[in-house]
């Protein structure tokens, strides 16, 4: 639980320093289940994905994400929203504060198997009347009750 803090539309929240672009992955499976990790550095449950890395599209970047931190190799089935609140900050032990800037996007498993990264605790499919009783931060809830809407048109905010 150390390195990183994330505020939401908290009045108290450090000013923002920087802007990077990420992604991320909702991978669902045969049974509606939704693909999540415990994120070692908060211990919420979250979507797989971080940031660009230069000479990579922001659609590889997500599926390399992925892998990183699921062992699971998806394709990219469409595009669930562009998240750029800047009410969502995030705090890192080093100074940035960054303004969320992530896109997620849909995505299908084509290989691999489920595997723990150093970046997690746990990972695996979970189904949405399951969510109630996990640690998600208010923003992943944003984007599972966008895909729980099955909304015809991406989230643009």
């Amino acid at each position: 639980m150390s390195g990183r803090r994330d505020y939401y539309r908290d009045p108290n929240a450090p000013k923002a320093n920087s802007l990077v672009p990420g992604g991320s992955a909702l991978v669902i499976d045969d049974g509606g289940r939704i693909l999540l990790q415990r994120r070692r550095d908060s211990g919420n449950w979250s979507l797989p994905g971080g940031i660009m890395e230069i000479g990579e599209t922001l659609e590889e970047c997500v599926v390399r994400e992925t892998r990183e931190e699921t062992g699971l190799e998806i394709e990219i089935t469409g595009l669930l929203g562009i998240y750029t609140d800047p009410e969502h900050v995030i705090a890192y032990a080093d100074g940035e504060v960054r303004q969320e800037f992530s896109v997620t996007f849909y995505g299908c498993v084509c290989g691999g198997e489920v595997a723990v990264s150093d970046e997690s605790t746990e990972v695996r499919f979970v189904g949405l009347d399951e969510l109630a009783d996990l640690p998600v931060h208010d923003t992943v809830r944003l984007r599972l009750q966008h895909h729980a809407e099955q909304r015809t048109q991406p989230y643009l905010g």
